[in-house]
């Protein structure tokens, strides 16, 4: 089967799958969408849909896991707070890389920050009455709005496309004054759109989080990865920008999937500030017999839906973190292959009509890394995230990550071998040739 292919063999597919509306198709329905097509026509599709570390694992969390595996840890459950060689070396290396001080005591490891973002949001809808709402600065990770809506929690958002700057403030205000707003969440590096925020913006949201006393939830599963800045030399500036700099009321989120490719052994760590940490709040003692805030976490919540993070798993988290903060591990610079994939494939996309939908910081373009978007002029979301799978290019709509932009979320990271990059170039080339876009629309 040559490429296209056939609309109608799609919309067989689509029909068979039970999906109605391709544009709120998830991750891993657009990965199935985009196998089972490849299986019928017997051609190779790219997927650019799923952010699946494309390098090897780190060899000191492997071996350090091994040797775990090996001393009989697996036979037992391990400590709730996490092993204490875990949380030393997370909170050093929150220092190294953050220039931050947590205490290890409020370094406490998750089954991912999947786990990690699903039982917060459980903890920071159960603080104040009245007090319950997520608000999402859009786009973020898709999965993380599923998780509230699984957990019956109200959500709020807004798109920051148009609220960069000066601008984020009122917008971010007018939010939190309903008096309804739990806790805020965002990713910085941003996922879908790789975005960073800046240490004005960042000084926006921590000083209007103490204001409203709201906790500020900040996913960095990609700390370190704005590789327009030399960061990744520990104790030295210039370190991570954080919210932990303009605010006591925050909890990171930490993860070892992408900075270590150690996503299959799903081990993160939630870090809570220290004055967070000890704060205590009567509603936490009538729903779980306890009011301090990490006690809650821990024993309550985290204990309720997983019983501790996978022990082995903690051994080679705690080794990997030790080796980075030793300034043994060059964890940035290894990283940085998928920002030359990145610029490679975004050449491509701009040469053959596309845009970058989200393509600023302030006065600088966006840095290259792990994910970017592209839109195509006159198509929304979900006519050109079905459009590019039919040439062999499975994306996702930036519609289910909050965005009001059309256009759809590129992946880098399985981009592994170069004749992927020519098999891009060419299908680029051919969706550009059917899809032409007229001078006047330009």
């Amino acid at each position: 089967m040559k490429l296209p292919i056939d609309k109608a063999v799609y919309d067989s597919l689509l029909k068979q799958m039970d999906i109605l509306d391709i544009s709120c198709a998830t991750i891993r329905q657009s990965g199935a969408i985009a196998r089972a097509l490849e299986k019928q026509s017997g051609t190779e599709f790219l997927h650019l849909e799923m952010g699946i570390p494309g390098l090897p694992p780190v060899r000191v969390g492997v071996e350090a896991e091994k040797q775990a595996l090996d001393s009989g840890v697996a036979s037992e459950y391990p400590n709730m707070y996490g092993i204490p060689k875990l949380k030393e070396q997370a909170s050093r290396f929150l220092k190294a890389y953050l220039d931050i001080d947590i205490a290890p005591l409020g370094c406490i490891p998750t089954v991912g920050s999947m786990q990690g973002s699903f039982s917060t949001f459980l903890l920071c809808s159960h603080l104040v009455h009245g007090r319950d709402t997520i608000l999402f600065i859009d786009p973020g990770f898709p999965v993380q709005r599923t998780q509230t809506r699984i957990l019956g929690i109200p959500s709020d958002s807004f798109d920051i496309y148009d609220f960069r700057g000066p601008k984020l403030g009122p917008e971010l205000e007018r939010h939190l004054q309903s008096g309804r707003i739990a806790a805020i969440i965002y990713s910085s590096p941003n996922n879908p759109a790789w975005f960073n925020l800046t240490e004005e913006e960042l000084q926006t949201i921590g000083e209007l989080a103490t204001k409203y006393d709201t906790i500020v939830i900040e996913d960095l599963a990609y700390m370190c990865m704005d590789f327009r800045k030399p960061l990744g030399k520990p104790y030295e500036p210039p370190f991570q920008p954080t919210i932990a700099k303009y605010t006591d009321n925050y909890i990171i989120m930490m993860s070892g999937s992408k900075m270590f490719s150690y996503a299959g052994q799903r081990i993160a760590i939630i870090a809570i500030s220290d004055a967070l940490y000890h704060r205590e709040y009567p509603v936490l003692k009538e729903w779980f017999k306890m009011s301090r805030l990490g006690d809650a976490y821990v024993f309550a919540v985290l204990y309720a839906v997983s019983s501790g993070a996978t022990h082995s798993a903690q051994y080679a988290l705690a080794e990997m973190l030790r080796a980075a903060a030793d300034g043994e591990l060059d964890f940035v610079s290894s990283a940085a292959e998928y920002a030359r994939r990145a610029g490679i494939t975004k050449k491509m996309f701009l040469e053959n009509g596309f845009h970058i939908v989200y393509s600023m910081d302030g006065d600088q373009p966006v840095s290259d890394g792990f994910f970017y978007t592209v839109g195509y002029k006159g198509l929304s979301s979900g006519e050109l995230m079905a459009e590019l799978i039919r040439y062999g290019m499975a994306t996702i709509a930036l519609s289910t990550t909050g965005s009001q932009q059309p256009g759809v979320r590129i992946c880098v990271s399985q981009l592994n071998r170069p004749e992927q990059f020519d098999m891009l170039e060419e299908r680029l080339r051919l969706f550009a040739a059917d899809h032409p876009i007229q001078s006047n629309e330009q």
